[in-house]
């Protein structure tokens, strides 16, 4: 028996889960834009509590590894490595990407191809596609949507498209006519929960010391001219 913390900040959802195996025990979220510095730290507190178990119980703690908000990765990661450092327990890191197709796996339970979309400002989105098992049919990647862009997501079966960047692709899409799109598909550390186990089990974890989060794109800070 494993309890295990999961912790998803890639996104305007702060959501901060602790499980038992698979099986989820308490959830904490909150999508009010990127509110995570002033949450993520309560929310453990808050799961924990409701679960009826102190930190120490813990046998991992989980982080959503990206792609997605830069502020909102150095925070999640920032709070994992905390916790796995304190308490000498590992951590793993799961696939932002993969957290919100497992969302949208429990929602349709079909035989297809799995496409998520982050919204990464403009007419650009962090994608991938999925089959049913996690076969990677389209690497994860940055990608600005166009006309020639979206024959990617041309798959010649059923297909599903879905997270808060599917809205700008939608009107591209629509010509293909295998998509469909699934609404109100986000973030949630109750959707790591499967990935996190299974990399438990088979002791996939990280280097606490140098694993850093799948920015996927560099950050650029500017300055204010004076």
């Amino acid at each position: 028996m494993a309890y295990l913390l999961h912790i998803e900040s890639t996104s305007t959802v702060c959501s901060v889960a602790v499980s038992k195996d698979s099986e989820l025990m308490a959830l904490k979220e909150l999508n009010n834009g990127y509110t995570h510095a002033e949450n993520v730290h309560l929310f453990i507190q808050q799961v924990l509590a409701e679960a009826s178990l102190n930190a120490s119980d813990l046998q991992a703690v989980c982080v959503s590894s990206g792609p997605g908000s830069y502020t909102g990765l150095r925070i999640g990661f920032s709070a994992a490595k905390g916790l796995a450092y304190a308490l000498q327990i590992p951590m793993i890191s799961v696939d932002t990407l993969k957290v919100l197709s497992v969302a949208a796996m429990a929602k349709v339970k079909s035989n297809a191809v799995y496409c998520p979309m982050m919204d990464a400002r403009r007419m650009e989105v962090y994608t991938a596609a999925y089959d049913e098992q996690f076969i990677n049919l389209l690497p994860v990647q940055a990608l600005v949507l166009n006309e020639s862009s979206i024959t990617r997501f041309d798959f010649n079966k059923p297909t599903y498209v879905f997270g808060d960047g599917m809205p700008k692709a939608k009107e591209l899409l629509q010509s293909l006519a295998h998509v469909s799109f699934i609404d109100d598909i986000a973030a949630s550390a109750s959707s790591m929960i499967p990935l996190a186990f299974e990399k438990y089990k088979a002791r996939q974890f990280e280097d606490v010391a140098y694993v850093e989060p799948n920015y996927l794109k560099e950050f650029f800070f500017t300055s204010t001219k004076k």
